[in-house]
């Protein structure tokens, strides 16, 4: 089966997930999966930019990992160092413009330094857009974006009664983003992990067994493919043709 290219998702979204387990099966400490688990954050970013998707978003740390061990979140920004260092240079060749969202505080300095960089270098690029979701949590992102418009209500800068879902958007860090229209989990889990509440309200979800380490251009195709069948309708009902494909 080829991908449609009429019905290709504009914003396709990913949780990456099962890096450790990945590394644990093959009797190799968690740390190896991260690293396996960035040539496959290289591999899909290729393959998306091939196929022409527009926006690619990748949940790289979440604002829960710092639960984790201190060796391991010192080894997830060693690899964000390296990753920026690495493919920046051909990220930039090829227009691609690099936006991270996430809290800045609390993140090492030099790694935020990196980021701020790569945004600036790639700011005028207008090919595909890759973000980076980095110590993000949806909640947070919520809770911000309402924190912004009640102090602009206190001000006397806004009306409480005149705030929108629209607004309320433009508060938010995705702003400027549209939502993903696809949202992939790998590694077999069913749930969101804190990660693009707001902007998933719509979004297509696909889960699969597979893991990240393992995840590449075939399963990506694939879960485009399976995107480009489904019958979105935001609410509404089926379009014609998928009731006549149904009955």
């Amino acid at each position: 089966m080829t991908v449609d290219r009429d019905r290709l998702p504009r914003h396709v979204a990913i949780i990456m997930d099962g890096n450790g387990r990945w590394a644990v099966r093959r009797g190799l400490p968690r740390v190896a999966g991260h690293r396996y688990g960035v040539e496959a954050v290289r591999r899909v970013s290729r393959a998306a930019r091939d196929m022409g998707i527009e926006y690619l978003t990748l949940y790289s740390f979440s604002s829960e990992n710092w639960s984790r061990p201190k060796s391991e979140v010192s080894e997830l920004f060693s690899l964000m160092r390296l990753f920026i260092r690495r493919d920046l240079a051909e990220l930039h060749q090829n227009n691609v413009r690099l936006r991270v969202i996430g809290q800045r505080e609390g993140v090492p300095d030099d790694v935020m330094q990196l980021l701020v960089d790569a945004e600036k270098l790639t700011a005028d690029n207008c090919g595909q857009n890759l973000v980076i979701a980095f110590n993000y949590g949806s909640r947070n992102e919520i809770a911000q974006a309402a924190a912004k418009l009640a102090r602009m209500a206190a001000q006397g800068a806004l009306d409480p009664d005149t705030i929108t879902p629209e607004l309320f958007e433009n508060a938010l860090e995705t702003h400027g983003i549209p939502d993903p229209d696809l949202i992939i989990r790998t590694s077999g889990e069913l749930r969101l992990s804190n990660f693009l509440l707001w902007q998933a309200a719509y979004s297509e979800l696909l889960f699969t067994d597979t893991l990240w380490p393992d995840f590449g251009p075939e399963e990506f195709a694939e879960a485009v493919r399976c995107f480009s069948s489904r019958d979105r309708r935001f609410g509404g009902i089926a379009s014609r043709g998928a009731r006549e494909t149904a009955s």
